[in-house]
C-alpha cells in the first residue's frame, strides 16, 4: 500500500522528458478515472433487467452475471493488489483500464447473457486490480493543502460510482432505444480518456524490490489487529449482503414483486443505498469509529425490516425508505470498521489486511445473491427476499454483540 513507499517528487522525477499532465490536472483526471470504474460496475445493476427481457434467460443466471463481478475482483486484489507498491502506480493503473477497455467492448458487442458474463468478470479483475493503486495514487497526487480530499475521493468514489452508473443507466433504458450502445460506448471513450490521464500523469512512488514476491495471494490479519477484526467481520458481512441486495436483487424486485417494468426505477432502486452510503460516509467522519460501527448495525437491521417490510406490503416507497437506511448503515459501518482495524495494523501488514477485508466484503456481495437467485424459483422470490433479510439481521445482530463486547473489554 502507499503508505509503504516513498512518494516521488514530480520535479525530480528521471521521467521528467515525458510529457506530463499539470499536478492538479493529474489528480482530477486520475479521481475521474477511478470513479468510472465503479460506474461501469454499476451500470449492469439495471442492465441485467434490459438484458433478461431481450434474451430470456432463468433469474438464477441473472443473479450469476450480477455476482460473478466479485469473483473477478477478489482474483485481482489478492493477486495484484500491492504489486504498484514495488513497479509503480502508472504500470498497474495502465494494465487495468486496458482490461476494463475490454470489458466495456465485451458489453457492447455482447450477443447473449454467456458474454455478459464473461464481460463482467474481467469488470471485476480491472476494478480489483486498479482499487489499491488508485486508491493509493489520489492519496499521492492530491495537492499539499487537499490531501484529505484525496483520502476522501478514495473512499467514496467506490459507493459514488456504484450509484452513479445505476441511476444514468436506468435513465439510459427509460428515455433511449440503444441503452446498452450508449453507455458503453460512453463508457469506452471514458476509459480511453483515462488511460491517456494515467498515462501523461507522474509516477508518485519509487519502484521497489519484490514485485514477483507481492504476486502470491496474501489475506492476513496481524495478531494485534485479530479481535478488532472478529468483531467487525460479521457487521462487514452484513452491510456487503445489503449492498448486494440493493445491487443485485432490488430490480428484480421492481419487476416481479411491483410488476413495474421501468428502467428509471430500477436504476433508482441500485442507486439510493450506495449514494447515501457515499455521503454518509463523509458526513459521519467526525463520529468515533465505534459510535459509527454501532450506528451501522442499527441502521442495517431498520433498514432490512423496511425493505422486507415494503416487499410484503407491496408497497415500493417502503423498500425504497429502507433501502436508504441501508445506505445510512453501509456508510456509518464499513467506514467505522476500516477507522477501528487499519490502526492496529503496521505499515508492511496493511495489504494483507486489506485483502482480507474485501474477502469478507465481497463473498457476501456475491455469494448470497447466487444462493438467492437459485432459491427464488423452487421458494418464490417473497420468501427469499425475507429469508435473505433474516440472515443479514442475525449476522447484524452478532456484530452488535460483539461490538458491545469490544467497547466493555
Amino acid at each position: 500500500m502507499s503508505s509503504t513507499q516513498t512518494s516521488v517528487d514530480p520535479r525530480t522525477s528521471p521521467a521528467r522528458s515525458r510529457p506530463r499532465l499539470p499536478a492538479k490536472l493529474a489528480f482530477a483526471g486520475s479521481a475521474v478515472t477511478f470513479i468510472s470504474l465503479y460506474l461501469a460496475a454499476g451500470a449492469p445493476t439495471p442492465l441485467l433487467a434490459f438484458y433478461r427481457e431481450r434474451w430470456e434467460f432463468p433469474a438464477a443466471v441473472l443473479t450469476l452475471a450480477f455476482a460473478v463481478y466479485a469473483v473477478g475482483f477478489l482474483a485481482a486484489l489478492l493477486t495484484v493488489g500491492s504489486l504498484s507498491d514495488h513497479v509503480g502506480r502508472r504500470p498497474v493503473l495502465l494494465g487495468a483500464l486496458l482490461v476494463q477497455l475490454v470489458s466495456t467492448l465485451m458489453f457492447l458487442v455482447a450477443p447473449d447473457i454467456g458474454w455478459v458474463i464473461a464481460a463482467r468478470v474481467v469488470q471485476g479483475l480491472a476494478t480489483g486490480a486498479a482499487t489499491s493503486a488508485f486508491t493509493a495514487a489520489l492519496a499521492e497526487l492530491a495537492p499539499p493543502n487537499r490531501k484529505k480530499l484525496g483520502s476522501i475521493l478514495g473512499s467514496v468514489g467506490m459507493t459514488g460510482g456504484l450509484a452513479a452508473g445505476a441511476l444514468l443507466a436506468g435513465f439510459a433504458i427509460q428515455f433511449t432505444p440503444e441503452a446498452n450502445t450508449i453507455i458503453f460506448t460512453v463508457l469506452t471513450i471514458v476509459t480511453i480518456l483515462g488511460i491517456l490521464v494515467v498515462g501523461l500523469s507522474p509516477e508518485s512512488v519509487i519502484r521497489t524490490p519484490g514485485a514477483i514476491r507481492s504476486l502470491i495471494p496474501r489475506a492476513s490479519v496481524p495478531l494485534a489487529a485479530r479481535k478488532e477484526f472478529a468483531a467487525a467481520a460479521p457487521v462487514i458481512a452484513t452491510i456487503w449482503m445489503l449492498a448486494g441486495l440493493s445491487l443485485g436483487l432490488a430490480p428484480t424486485i421492481v419487476r416481479n414483486v411491483f410488476h413495474l417494468n421501468s428502467g428509471l426505477v430500477n436504476g433508482l432502486s441500485g442507486f439510493i443505498a450506495p449514494a447515501t452510503a457515499a455521503v454518509v460516509a463523509v458526513a459521519l467522519g467526525r463520529l468515533s469509529p465505534r459510535r459509527g460501527v454501532t450506528l451501522g448495525i442499527y441502521a442495517s437491521i431498520a433498514g432490512t425490516i423496511g425493505v422486507v417490510t415494503g416487499v410484503l406490503a407491496g408497497s415500493l416507497a417502503l423498500m425504497i425508505a429502507g433501502l436508504v437506511i441501508t445506505g445510512i448503515g453501509f456508510g456509518a459501518a464499513f467506514s467505522g470498521s476500516l477507522r477501528l482495524i487499519m490502526p492496529l495494523a503496521g505499515p508492511q501488514q496493511r495489504a494483507g489486511i486489506v485483502a482480507t477485508i474485501y474477502v469478507v466484503a465481497y463473498i457476501a456481495f456475491g455469494l448470497p445473491v447466487i444462493i438467492a437467485g437459485q432459491l427464488a424459483g423452487p421458494l418464490g422470490l417473497i420468501p427469499t427476499v425475507v429469508g435473505y433479510g433474516g440472515a443479514t439481521v442475525v449476522l447484524a445482530l452478532l456484530g452488535l454483540v460483539a461490538q458491545f463486547r469490544r467497547q466493555r473489554g
